[in-house]
C-alpha cells in the first residue's frame, strides 16, 4: 500500500508541476498579419459605404419637388447655370417630378453646399440619402459622415 500511494503521490505532484509550467502563452504574430488587418478595415469601410450593386450611397440636395415638368427643367437649367461643378438630376416618380443637386459622400459636405445654395432659393433644399456617382481616390478615406 505505502509503494501505491508513493507512485500516486509522486504522479500528482508532477501532474500540478506540469500545469503550473503552462500558465504562459507566447503568440508568435507574423508582422504582415498588421498590413492585412489595416487594409481588411480599409475594404470594409469602402464597401459599408455601397450598394449590393456597386454604387454608392451618399447625400444630394433635392431642391424642388413639383408636378409641373417645364418648372422642374427650369430648375436644373438655373442650377446648372449657378454650379456647374455639381451635377443635377431630374427624378419622376409619378407624378412628381425631383430636383436633385451633388454627389456628396459625406454628410457634413452636403450640409455645406446646402448653406451656400440657400441664400439663392426661396425654397428650402433639403438633404435626402440617394445613390451617387462616386469614384474614390486611391488614398482617400471616407469613412467620416
Amino acid at each position: 500500500m505505502n509503494k501505491s500511494y508513493l507512485i500516486i503521490s509522486s504522479f500528482l505532484f508532477f501532474s500540478a508541476a506540469s500545469f503550473a509550467a503552462r500558465d504562459t502563452v507566447i503568440v508568435h504574430k507574423d508582422p504582415r498579419l498588421d498590413i492585412f488587418t489595416t487594409k481588411e478595415s480599409a475594404v470594409n469601410k469602402l464597401t459599408a459605404k455601397m450598394t449590393s450593386n456597386g454604387q454608392f450611397r451618399g447625400y444630394r440636395l433635392q431642391v424642388i419637388n413639383t408636378r409641373n415638368r417645364e418648372d422642374a427643367f427650369k430648375m436644373k437649367a438655373d442650377l446648372l447655370r449657378m454650379y456647374p461643378s455639381q451635377k443635377t438630376y431630374i427624378l419622376f416618380q409619378s407624378p412628381y417630378f425631383k430636383v436633385r443637386i451633388g454627389n456628396f459622400i459625406n454628410k457634413p459636405d452636403a450640409v455645406s453646399f446646402q448653406k451656400q445654395l440657400s441664400p439663392a432659393y426661396r425654397q428650402n433644399a433639403y438633404i435626402v440619402e440617394d445613390v451617387i456617382e462616386y469614384t474614390p481616390k486611391d488614398d482617400e478615406d471616407i469613412s467620416t459622415n
